[in-house]
């Protein structure tokens, strides 16, 4: 008869810290994000703004992004999180809100590309917006993968 060994279906999964961060999913998302959401960040600042509403928004939501992202990379990475189910709520709430956020700069950002198009440098400033709308969307995708891929661990 074979001895029955401890259980290890009740076993929760180890939140990763250290270079293992950038093995596992949804964690390795987060480098990605603070690429994108850089890009889009940059791209808005090297056009004009001529929509200060809608692209300062834009702006706003990259950068805290941006700058939130590589909080909790960094505590990913010292292992802050000490194994901590807290963490992964906190991952959770924190990814799901900046994906609305983000896919609402996103939309705004399309808006200001359409409306940059018949600028008076439109080709130049139509192309940097556009490229800034393609980022806010991956962004705000990788946001929503982080954030659900959460819940199939």
């Amino acid at each position: 008869m074979a001895s029955v060994g401890p259980s290890t279906a009740s076993a929760q999964p180890a939140l990763p810290s250290g270079p293992a961060v950038f093995k596992t999913i949804p964690y390795a998302f987060i480098l990605p994000e603070i690429v994108c959401g850089t890009w889009v960040w940059i791209l808005v600042a090297a056009t004009s703004v001529s929509l200060p509403l809608l692209q300062g928004w834009v702006m706003y939501v990259s950068l805290t992004s941006c700058l939130i992202s590589l909080l909790l990379l960094l505590s990913y990475l010292l292992g802050f999180h000490r194994n901590s189910e807290n963490w992964k709520v906190l991952d959770s709430l924190y990814h799901g809100a900046t994906a609305i956020l983000y896919m609402s700069a996103a939309v705004l950002q399309a808006n200001a590309t359409i409306n940059s198009e018949l600028g008076p440098n439109s080709p130049l400033y139509y192309h940097l917006n556009s490229a800034a709308s393609f980022f806010a969307f991956l962004t705000a995708f990788l946001y929503i993968l982080h954030a659900f891929s959460i819940y199939y661990q």
